[in-house]
């Protein structure tokens, strides 16, 4: 008579048991829904498919064979923006149209909140010289709906309000690409486009107002803007060093240098090869007989090919170069930047990127952010004088102790982001890293304006009705 009442008992907590395990199922999918709508949990390498972080000689090319929206995120706060910036309408023919970027009628900027419809930027070396893409690709977005970047910069439409004008010429792109002269042409279509420029540029209140001081041209190549760069001095340019400039035109007085796109590989920090894993004491691969300032590559070159544990020899991009290149800086100790036909290259943000102590070896190269970056932590100077010393050299590095050299590697790790060009851009990397540094120059410029001015501004505000 007992066995009845105890199967109702058991059914009854087996079905008590059961309400219990599907509520608590219930409970922990709408916590996990409420998280999957914060947007702090989307991983921050979701945008990581157009970034343009070239192995070889290509960029990376956007995965999606058809239009690849963008994700709603979270935009930034445009209040947060340390620069104000207005950009000229150039025609395309001055920008993306030097890409082959043919939009529609009257249609000036191609789409940037639609990965499939940003224009790549040409592989190999012309890489290197590619800031000019990545600064007008990050304004673009900045009044593009929906694009996660770095606020350190934004567009505005009134240049009243602006800090600084924006000149998008893809002086770099048009002197790699377009400085021969073709056919019957009188003029290269490099030559032509700096010319009109330089009319466009004069004939605007933007430039006259101040002579053109708070105007940001890019001239990263050292042979781009040959022609115009005497005519449109007064501006601020981007460079990657003064090698070609006469003082009068450039200096780091007013002027930005901005790092090289490295082309090789970026090693990720938590892989990155130690002490024991860098087999080379000393590597350098590119060209060797150089003029100018570069006749001390030919010089080191005789001293310390043969020695054992150097890594000295010819080289180029072509031919799997890129490639060599990346395995050979990252299993290094130390890799040289010498100076070539200009003071600067792109080999040092190679090594920076490879995590390789650079030794730089240039009496007169600029660094780029070096008034907020202490470059002696992460790299080593050496005059060119005493580099050329037989023994000199060698006797240096081999001297370095394996502690200082982590601590300079540990460093490296630390402050590669910095030179990483990216789309969209990120806190502290190189395109927000030029902004602010562009932001340092516009502050210096508006003190020496406001000073010079403040007897006329002072009668206007007392004049004004």
């Amino acid at each position: 008579m007992t066995s009845i009442p105890e199967k109702r008992v058991f059914s009854s907590r087996l079905l008590s048991f059961l309400i219990f395990i599907s509520m608590f199922f219930i409970l922990i999918s709408s916590s996990l829904l409420f998280r999957i709508g914060d947007n702090s949990l989307v991983p921050k390498s979701i945008y990581n498919l157009i970034v343009v972080n070239s192995v070889a000689n290509e960029p990376k090319s956007i995965s999606c064979k058809e239009k690849c929206p963008i994700k709603p995120v979270a935009s930034c706060d445009p209040n947060q923006a340390i620069l104000k910036v207005f950009m000229y309408d150039l025609p395309p023919d001055f920008h993306f149209g030097l890409l082959g970027w043919t939009g529609k009628q009257n249609q000036i900027w191609p789409n940037v909140g639609n990965f499939s419809e940003i224009p790549k930027y040409p592989g190999g070396l012309n890489l290197q010289h590619s800031i000019e893409y990545w600064l007008t690709l990050d304004l673009l977005s900045s009044i593009t709906q929906n694009v996660p970047r770095s606020c350190s910069s934004i567009l505005v439409d009134n240049s009243s309000q602006a800090d600084i004008i924006f000149v998008p010429f893809f002086s770099s792109l048009s002197y790699n690409r377009h400085s021969k002269i073709q056919g019957n042409e009188q003029n290269s279509t490099n030559d032509i486009l700096q010319e009109r420029l330089v009319e466009y540029l004069k004939g605007r209140d933007e430039w006259k107002r101040f002579g053109g001081k708070d105007h940001l041209i890019m001239a990263h190549h050292p042979n781009s803007m040959l022609i115009a760069r005497w005519k449109l001095g007064s501006a601020m340019f981007v460079l990657a060093d003064f090698g070609r400039y006469s003082n009068e035109i450039a200096n780091v007085d007013k002027d930005v240098i901005a790092p090289y796109k490295h082309v090789v590989r970026t090693i990720d920090a938590k892989k990155s090869p130690s002490f024991e894993e860098r087999p080379t004491l000393v590597y350098f691969q590119g060209a060797i007989y150089r003029k100018d300032g570069g006749v001390i590559r030919q010089e080191l070159y005789y001293l310390m090919k043969d020695e054992k544990d150097v890594h000295f020899t010819f080289g180029s991009a072509i031919g799997g170069g890129v490639r060599t290149a990346s395995t050979g800086m990252s299993s290094s100790k130390f890799c040289l930047n010498i100076a070539g036909d200009t003071p600067s290259s792109n080999r040092l943000f190679d090594a920076i990127v490879s995590h390789c102590v650079p030794v730089i070896i240039s009496d007169e190269i600029e660094l780029p952010f070096e008034d907020i970056l202490d470059y002696s932590k992460f790299s080593i100077f050496v005059p060119a004088s005493e580099a050329c010393k037989k023994g000199y050299l060698l006797k240096l590095l081999r001297g370095v102790k394996k502690e200082k050299w982590t601590e300079m590697w540990e460093n490296l790790k630390q402050i590669a982001p910095h030179f990483e060009y990216e789309y969209p851009s990120k806190p502290g990397d190189a395109v927000d890293m030029i902004w602010k540094a562009v932001s340092r120059k516009i502050s210096s410029l508006h003190y020496k304006t406001h000073r010079k001015n403040r007897y006329n501004r002072s009668q206007k505000f007392l004049n004004a009705r």
